[in-house]
């Protein structure tokens, strides 16, 4: 089995972008007070405002790491905070080894806010507003006063502010990273700025640093509204509820402080605030937020109900089954963050691919620089200037931010549809997925057996007695095929006498003076009441699948009643979808090899496999990997376990609320929609597009440029703009997958 992470550790590896989001907006002073423990969880938690990518995690990681006192690190890149377990002694110097890297920190309460407030949004535009202002002046001096000392004078130094007020935290981070050695954007624009003002560029320099810090900024927003996408849509649930007291009053309580099997009270229009199942009335809920589902479903006494769906039509009173920080939403959210940390395949090739580009990049504009004037006779300046620019497109930003911005709004759209993927290597392999082997118990059939034809073989007696008497007998025993029967029969109104149960075969009593039984085909059997005609009947239902129980009295059969379990209503549709995208379809069941195929037949299925126990399964599943490639198991996430664990991709069906699908499979389906697998599928298959459309899209902006600069026609503003603007470009790209448009309809049509 593939268990999902408890930890929410990032498991990133060093990338070459440097892209610091938020880090030119003025930062928390860094403080050496030890904050409160989390309550769940222990360990200091500190805020980083400008850690906004997997370098800058890797930087501060670098930097901890020495700290002998330090036994574990948890980054949370999408709240930009890192836990750390270490003893209080130890959280000074941890502390100034953060700042000592470039990054100020502070602590903060556990349940904080994440990020960035509005107020720290505009202090920073405004920020930036002004550094970019000063910019323009010293240009415009530089332009209309070409030859006046006093006017240049004036110039360097509204440039000099410009680029102090502007990139601070840039010369900060890019100095820290060039003392040890590495390059990032940081580095790369101290040394393109830093050289640019001392040959005389000073006007370019001040716009470059500003333009450079505010499309950080621009860009740092696009990527928190995917990052915080899933949290936006899922953190749905009221601070408090109104909980019942000991004395029968109501009184509204903080959610985090409601104790197990409190009673919680939901009146109509307001969200659910925990877990719980009901104990009264009759409602209407919206469960999108949780599931996916499109339309309310109805809730009354015994039914579950969810934090953070919406009660619409009439007041419920449920028992909580599970604290605030534990409840399917909580566990959704814990899942999606551990996802975010994961990295695709696609990721990891752009990260390796990134730490040579980088490098590479800044040798060539050292050649540049230094061999230019006495190769191609350029001026010393000239050749500088050049290298200088080489300097900014040098930065793989573009590169490194398109795939985690695409595969985290791949995992918000996935969330928006109740389909929880848990990490980006899932959501890009599930796109190669050649067969898709099913469960059929609680995945193609609804698990509960229905009665689905009556059959009166003895017209003698009247169909509504028959009927009556059957549904008597069926009401008095629990087995889950007579409990089918009863609750689609009306009982006799005449009492059941000297009722029996014969395990195994069925039951027998007395109603209406007629001495009565309903059981299977053996006991019938056993009876002598069996003949040809009943046998070519009975043949004929068990053919589709049917688990037959006759009802007779002592001169021979009266009627028979097939029940079976009965497919849901969208498994058709759903593997209808599955053959539409190429993928094909086989069911893995425990029944008998005629039942299964019955089932199989009804729904589509390829093909159907009966008899199998689960290690069976297993052998099944890794027979199609051998056979036709990439397998993905669909089950409870139970007794179908050892095939979800080796298949490509577990899937697991009908999660909300159940811990062990949500910790078993790889993908999970938060309810029973059979039709969400196939759109996982179409989603993994855009998301891969679109991540091919932002590497061709961040590495040709990049050579074209790459090119002009050379060739001496290109400048520092156009590689700032056309490395920040492809940055902005792939991460509006990406953001695309969260307005993906449902789609069930385009399932069918050719081009998927």
């Amino acid at each position: 089995m593939k268990p999902l992470p408890i930890s929410l550790r990032s498991e990133t590896q060093p990338s070459s972008c440097g892209c610091s989001g938020t880090c030119h907006a003025p930062e928390a002073p860094s403080t050496n007070t030890p904050p409160q423990a989390d309550s769940t969880e222990g360990g200091l938690l500190l805020r980083i405002p400008a850690m906004d990518c997997p370098t800058e995690e890797s930087e501060i990681r670098r930097a901890v790491e020495p700290i002998g006192a330090i036994s574990g690190l948890r980054f949370d890149l999408s709240a930009r905070t890192l836990r750390i377990d270490a003893p209080d002694d130890a959280l000074p110097s941890i502390i100034d080894a953060i700042r000592k890297a470039g990054f100020a920190s502070s602590p903060v309460e556990p349940d904080a806010p994440a990020g960035i407030g509005h107020g720290g949004v505009f202090r920073g535009t405004a920020f930036l507003a002004t550094a970019l202002a000063l910019a323009l002046s010293a240009e415009l001096l530089a332009y209309v006063m070409p030859n006046d000392l006093m006017a240049e004078i004036a110039g360097m130094g509204l440039a000099a502010m410009a680029i102090a007020m502007a990139g601070f935290s840039t010369y900060r981070k890019g100095l820290a990273a060039l003392s040890q050695g590495r390059l990032n954007i940081n580095a790369l624009m101290s040394v393109a700025v830093t050289g640019a003002f001392a040959i005389g560029q000073w006007p370019e320099a001040a716009m470059v640093m500003a333009l450079y810090a505010i499309a950080e900024l621009i860009e740092a927003r696009s990527v928190d509204r995917a990052r915080n996408a899933i949290k936006g849509l899922l953190a749905l649930t009221p601070e408090t509820a109104e909980a019942k007291q000991p004395d029968g009053s109501w009184r509204a309580q903080d959610s985090r402080d409601v104790a197990l099997a409190t009673v919680i009270r939901v009146k109509p229009g307001v969200r659910i605030p925990l877990d719980g199942v009901v104990t009264a009335g009759n409602s209407a809920v919206n469960q999108a937020p949780i599931t996916g589902e499109s339309l309310p479903v109805d809730k009354t006494v015994g039914d579950p109900v969810f934090a953070g769906t919406i009660n619409e039509s009439g007041l419920l009173e449920f028992k909580v089954t599970a604290r605030s920080s534990d409840t399917t939403l909580a566990r959704i959210i814990h899942a999606v963050e551990t996802a975010q940390g994961s990295k695709a395949p696609m990721q990891r090739f752009v990260d390796r691919f990134a730490t040579v580009y980088t490098p590479a990049v800044f040798v060539i504009a050292l050649a540049v620089a230094l061999l230019t004037p006495w190769l191609l006779g350029w001026s010393w300046t000239q050749s500088f200037y050049k290298a200088l620019v080489l300097l900014v497109i040098a930065c793989p930003c573009a590169l490194v931010i398109a795939t985690p911005v695409t595969v985290v709004s791949g995992l918000a759209a996935a969330a928006r549809r109740g389909i929880l993927i848990k990490g980006g290597v899932f959501l890009e392999e599930a796109r190669k997925l050649k067969v898709i082997a099913l469960d059929k118990t609680g995945t193609i059939t609804e698990g509960k057996p229905k009665l689905v034809a009556t059959e009166i073989v003895d017209p003698t007696v009247p169909e509504k007695l028959i009927l009556e008497w059957a549904g008597s007998l069926a009401a008095h025993s629990d087995h889950p095929v007579s409990k089918a029967i009863s609750s689609a029969l009306a009982p006799s109104s005449n009492t059941t006498d000297h009722f029996t149960a014969l395990p195994g075969r069925g039951v027998q009593g007395r109603i209406d003076d007629q001495d009565l039984i309903l059981g299977n085909h053996r006991l019938i059997e056993e009876r002598k009441l069996c003949n040809p005609a009943v046998e070519a009947r009975l043949f004929a239902h068990e053919a589709q699948g049917r688990t037959m129980t006759l009802l007779a009295n002592e001169r021979g059969v009266l009627a028979m009643f097939a029940v079976a379990d009965t497919i849901k209503p969208h498994a058709q549709e759903a593997i209808s979808a599955l053959h539409a995208l190429g993928v094909k379809s086989i069911m893995l069941s425990g029944d008998n090899q005629a039942t299964a195929k019955a089932v199989a037949m009804q729904a589509g299925v390829d093909d159907a496999r009966g008899n199998l126990l689960p290690d069976d399964k297993l052998n099944a599943i890794e027979a199609l990997q051998k056979e036709r490639g990439p397998t993905a198991m669909t089950g409870d996430g139970i007794n179908d376990a050892p095939a979800l664990a080796r298949a490509d991709i577990g899937i697991a069906m009908g999660a909300a609320g159940t811990d062990t699908a949500l910790e078993a499979a790889d993908v999970v389906i938060m309810n029973d929609d059979l039709r969400r697998i196939p759109e996982a599928i179409w989603l993994s298959r855009t998301t891969h597009r679109v991540l091919w459309q932002n590497i061709v899209l961040a590495l040709g902006i990049k050579t074209a440029f790459f090119v002009l600069a050379l060739l001496g026609s290109a400048t520092m503003w156009m590689a700032v703009f056309a490395d920040m603007g492809a940055s902005l470009l792939v991460v509006g790209n990406g953001l695309r997958l969260l307005r993906l448009q449902h789609p069930a309809d385009k399932l069918t049509k050719a081009h998927l």
